[in-house]
């Protein structure tokens, strides 16, 4: 069986970081990605807040992050972890291709997924009309009409962004408020091309059996429906975190997510979390890179010890 000083899940922002910090240390640090390395920022075109870099792009920031990671020799390999083990002094990494790896630290940085609407239409349309990644898709809605779900911050800059694409973008919100950061609102409110819907809720998603051709909306107050015609549906309802592999340490709060104090210890010695995936305030980039950079340096202490 493998044995590594150091075994992160996940390569975003927060696990990249954590690479560093730990590979920098002269531990030996292996990566574990069940996708393509960059997280989120994958899915993000413009990112304007992440300091030193008023005007990052998603992709080439995470490119840059990922050559970033390596530098120091951290290893890099697919895998979809299934289960971690506690075993003492080492933690047995369980993948779905069978492979076990141990490790005397785990830092886990999975991250979280978007939430599902739930809403007929919503599965058999995903692909045809249905995106959950406004930047991956939405050159395929130029001078087209979409719907965004949500009012968070994440909807809201989604829906602002389709606006270089699309003709009209609808925001739905079951709420009479968004939830976005003032200043995000504003913009979005003093876009020509959004309207906002209020008080709403989506009921199904129409198609004509080859892509999305509407949506059905409910009233929140009222129940009374109503329909519009458009080419695209974006959901940006919220998300959970990918921790179902943690499940048997005992880790988790209520809703999933992993709890940790303040140097992203969880309550097994020798198990970190870091970034979106933990029980925390304020999900960013920036923040994912402080976790992961604790927990990375946390590891070389706790291996020294």
């Amino acid at each position: 069986m493998e044995i590594n000083d150091v075994v992160i899940i996940g390569a975003g922002p927060a696990g990249l970081s954590a690479a560093i910090y730990a590979s920098r240390s002269n531990l030996d640090t292996v990566i574990l990605e069940a996708g393509a390395p960059g997280g989120k920022l994958l899915k993000t075109s413009d990112i304007d807040n992440y300091i030193g870099m008023p005007k990052a792009n998603g992709f080439e920031l995470a490119s840059k992050m990922y050559e970033h990671a390596l530098s120091f020799g951290a290893k890099h390999e697919y895998g979809n972890v299934i289960e971690i083990v506690d075993a003492g002094e080492y933690k047995v990494v369980k993948t779905d291709d069978g492979k076990e790896r141990q490790a005397k630290v785990v830092i886990i940085a999975t991250g979280t997924n978007e939430q599902l609407l739930n809403v007929p239409g919503e599965e058999e349309y995903t692909g045809r009309g249905v995106s959950y990644c406004a930047v991956c898709d939405a050159a395929f809605f130029r001078d087209k009409e979409v719907a965004v779900i949500g009012g968070g911050n994440s909807a809201v800059e989604e829906a602002i962004y389709l606006t270089r694409f699309a003709s009209k973008v609808h925001i739905i919100i079951r709420r009479d408020v968004f939830r976005a950061e003032p200043i995000v609102e504003k913009e979005a409110l003093e876009n020509e091309k959004i309207e906002i819907h209020r008080l709403r809720k989506p009921k199904e998603i129409l198609g004509d059996g080859n892509k999305v051709t509407g949506i059905v909306l409910t009233d929140s107050n009222t129940g009374e429906e109503e329909t519009i015609t458009l080419d695209g549906v974006f959901p940006f309802i919220g998300a959970l975190p990918v921790t179902s592999f943690a499940k048997g340490l005992d880790i988790l709060d209520e809703r999933g997510y992993i709890t940790v104090n303040e140097k992203m210890e969880t309550k097994v010695p020798g198990i970190y979390a870091a970034g979106d995936v933990c029980a925390k305030t304020l999900r960013q980039v920036t923040t994912a890179v402080g976790d992961g950079a604790i927990a990375g340096q946390q590891a070389y202490h706790y291996i020294k010890k």
